[in-house]
């Protein structure tokens, strides 16, 4: 039993010492909301798009990673999108607030293939600290360290920067997150300065039957400072209704790319849209040591779409077969 809880205590350790600025990505960005993964896909679409997201990580587990975000993003003038990301995180004692503010700008490359270029900025302000007065003795260190005297909190400053391509029914997004060093100097002990991580995301929208599309896709990370790196596989299957609601079904599969092999997580997710409303559900299964103590990692996803205005520019359009096909569908 020592084993385990020194395990799980390594593991929210490692968590932690990447935690800051990188927050965590499960399978929210498939509940039909691709502006989680990159600025650029901000003002893609017809609609002022909402959507709030909960996850909860490892269930069971004290003190377990919880996170709860807002985004919003939508078009002004024919070919410019705006975003924003609130966010508030925890993991043990460590919390983190903050916001991102995108900003996309979509061109034409050429309108009768129907191939187009984004590009995508996001300003990032974070809040980092730990919570010390939760820090308690035990029978090995009745006595917490004298020298820990405050909340060890620290705001920073960084920026995304993004690339989308599209052509028809395929898209390809490159990111690189975290691009300026991280400030320490309010720290003492070793913590990384540098949390550049690079996002890939890339995915094929086919028609199989009137009104039914299947979307596979995959998601890469890389961490640059240590050289972690994970890949998630994806597929999702989407039902029309004759006025644009929809339903969906898929599932994902994540593994670290040194053991590909052997999943990270697994699960299943589902979502439905009616009237411009919209909710998603997300459960991954831990497929590590850590799955006899936890009942997995759960996500909900809740949103809305409103305020539609279709632009003149074709580069805004949203990845659809209905919307490629001219349906008028508000989903991108």
């Amino acid at each position: 039993m020592k084993k385990i809880t020194l395990y799980i205590v390594l593991l929210f350790a490692s968590y932690s010492y990447a935690q800051e600025l990188n927050l965590p990505v499960f399978t929210q960005y498939l509940a039909d909301n691709d502006f989680i993964i990159s600025p650029t896909y901000a003002g893609i679409g017809d609609n002022l798009r909402i959507r709030a997201n909960g996850l909860t990580q490892w269930v069971g587990i004290k003190d377990a990673p919880d996170n709860q975000a807002l985004y919003a993003d939508f078009r002004i003038g024919n070919q410019t999108g705006v975003g924003l990301t609130l966010y508030n995180d925890k993991n043990g004692n460590t919390r983190q607030k903050g916001a991102k503010f995108s900003f996309a700008h979509h061109i034409t490359l050429d309108n009768k293939s129907q191939q187009y270029l984004s590009f995508g900025l996001s300003y990032n302000f974070n809040s980092f600290r730990v919570d010390i007065e939760n820090f308690v003795g035990n029978d090995e260190m009745p006595i917490v360290d004298p020298s820990i005297t405050d909340d060890r909190s620290i705001n920073n400053n960084n920026f995304d920067v993004g690339i989308l391509y599209r052509w028809k029914l395929f898209y390809a997004s490159f990111n690189a997150n975290n691009i300026l060093d991280k400030d320490i100097d309010n720290f003492t002990g070793i913590e990384p300065s540098k949390l550049l991580n690079f996002q890939g995301y890339a995915g094929y929208i086919i028609q199989t039957a009137k009104n039914t599309e299947m979307e596979p896709s995959i998601f890469y990370q890389r961490y640059n400072n240590d050289g972690r790196s994970s890949t998630d596989i994806n597929f999702k299957y989407r039902k029309f209704s004759r006025n644009g609601d929809y339903y969906w079904v898929g599932g994902s599969y994540r593994f670290l790319n040194d053991q590909a092999l052997k999943p990270l997580n697994i699960g299943p997710m589902a979502g439905i849209t009616k009237n411009g409303f919209y909710f998603a559900y997300s459960y991954q299964i831990t497929m590590n040591d850590l799955s006899a103590y936890n009942s997995g990692t759960h996500a909900i996803t809740i949103g809305i779409d409103f305020l539609q205005g279709m632009s003149d520019c074709q580069c805004t359009k949203g990845t659809s077969w209905r919307k490629y096909r001219g349906a008028g569908l508000n989903k991108k």
